[in-house]
């Protein structure tokens, strides 16, 4: 969580963006702008740019030389590195393409790199996100609030959360995927990659998948779904392009290790961090707790927690900086509450005002009526007001306003050295002795036993693979 896409905002039009009124029918979201080479505000507000202008660079150049030699080479927009963990890459209607600094750690080579982009800029100019839109099938992606909030909770916040950041990140069917597929193993080849190195990196997706389990943000393979034929099919899509081809086409595997060199790998603290269930954000310098066992979600605009059941939320979001008492009227005018109770108070030397109140709208009948009850607290840290927002089921707030309370009143300035200067991990790329295995390279280079397993996957290797001297592999450190 940065805060800066929403921190000049007035609490009225910030969560007019996070939390539009229950009463507003979910719209059919029109058909995005043409943009040009600029990438979605939406996109920006909930992932964050990646200040790395050499990677930028990279993919503007590649991007633009596939865009050319593409079917529909006015319909491939732009290019853009998202501040994401996430491992993903995905492709707007508006003719944007993404990539995650995630996805970008895992690839091991520019063929990898380059036969995902040609699948990216397949989706668009097959014009498979245009053809979704207008069946209405938009998924809301990096909030874990879609898939966890009850119903009628849910009605309240994460739905019209998801009309709100939206990114129009579609979940495409088999045919759309193969077609994709099919563009990107033509496109890559095209500008002279080996494309049977994208079938790879499906390999490398899957272990990741497997991994790490079920998680709360949809990844790769989770929007882009994978089939079990997948690879075998791109392997042989793959041999036909490079016959075609007439040469043999390029891996470029140490040129691109260099590239990715020093670039950030998983959560980045300075964002803010969960760790033993408190969320700390060094820069902002602030803590607070989260609710024992809820789910969280950290993005650059807001900071989620989500009771496992899905029957209550409460969102950390900054409100602007216009003073409590106007803050405190607009939030309660925007979320429609009725019989809103409004209480000044002190939260560890903070200025706050905490505002009960029973959101009002329709429900998923049509009737209208109490659609949440909510618990909010707006706690004033210099010239910035934080919002910490409660919504559960509508008569439940006995059963959690005594834990939205609490995550409140645990927030606190934050001091420790040590947590205020934690760092994120980074990709370092080390070259390996003859003979090693990358086990042996690993563990020679510092890295502790019990994450053998992810840097394998990270280098698209198993531990008991031999390496040649003079190999590059990656290993991640401070």
């Amino acid at each position: 969580m940065q805060f800066l896409s929403f921190s000049v905002l007035g609490a009225s039009t910030a969560l007019a963006l996070l939390l539009p009124l229950a009463d507003s029918p979910a719209p059919v979201r029109p058909a995005l702008p043409v943009q040009g080479a600029q990438p979605d505000p939406q996109v920006i507000a909930q992932f964050g740019l990646l200040d790395n202008t050499k990677l930028q660079a990279y993919i503007d150049q590649k991007g633009m030389q596939m865009g050319r030699v593409s079917d529909r080479p006015a319909d491939v927009k732009g290019f853009t590195v998202v501040d994401s963990p996430v491992i993903n890459a995905f492709a707007t209607p508006d003719g944007h393409v993404y990539f995650t600094r995630g996805i970008l750690a895992y690839f091991n080579d520019e063929a990898q790199f380059s036969g995902v982009l040609g699948h990216e800029i397949g989706h668009i100019t097959a014009r498979h996100g245009q053809k979704q839109q207008t069946r209405s099938t938009i998924a809301g992606i990096g909030l874990i609030l879609g898939s966890v909030i009850a119903p009628r909770v849910m009605q309240s916040v994460g739905g019209v959360v998801q009309q709100g950041v939206g990114l129009g990140l579609l979940k495409y069917g088999r045919d759309a995927e193969n077609e994709a597929d099919v563009l990107g193993v033509k496109y890559s080849s095209k500008i002279g990659y080996d494309p049977a190195h994208m079938a790879d990196f499906f390999l490398t997706l899957s272990r990741t998948e497997q991994q790490s389990g079920a998680a709360g943000v949809p990844t790769f393979l989770s929007t882009h779904p994978n089939s079990a034929d997948r690879y075998q099919r791109v392997k042989k899509l793959a041999v036909t392009a490079e016959q075609q081809a007439g040469r043999q086409l390029a891996i470029n595997r140490d040129q691109y290790l260099r590239l990715i060199e020093g670039l950030p790998y998983g959560d980045n603290p300075r964002e803010g961090y969960v760790e033993n269930s408190v969320f700390y954000h060094p820069d902002l310098k602030f803590q607070f707790p989260i609710p024992q066992g809820w789910q969280s979600q950290n993005s650059p605009s807001q900071f989620q927690m989500a009771e496992p059941n899905g029957k209550a939320v409460q969102i950390l979001l900054p409100a602007g900086n216009k003073g409590l008492d106007e803050t405190a009227q607009a939030l309660a005018q925007q979320l429609k509450l009725q019989n809103a109770q409004a209480q000044k108070t002190t939260i560890n030397s903070f200025p706050a005002v905490v505002i009960q109140g029973d959101q009002v709208g329709q429900d998923q009948s049509g009737q209208q009526g109490i659609t949440a009850s909510t618990l909010t607290y707006l706690i004033q840290d210099g010239q910035t007001i934080y919002a910490l927002v409660g919504l559960c089921g509508p008569g439940t707030l006995g059963t959690y306003g005594s834990t939205f309370q609490r995550t409140a009143q645990g927030f606190r300035r934050l001091t420790d050295a040590a947590k205020i200067n934690r760092q994120p991990e980074r990709i370092r790329i080390r070259t390996a002795k003859a003979g090693q295995t990358l086990a042996s390279a690993l563990a020679a280079n510092g890295i502790p036993s019990k994450r053998y397993e992810e840097l394998a996957i990270l280098n698209g290797m198993k531990t008991t693979d031999k390496m040649t001297s003079g190999q590059l592999f990656k290993v991640v450190g401070k």
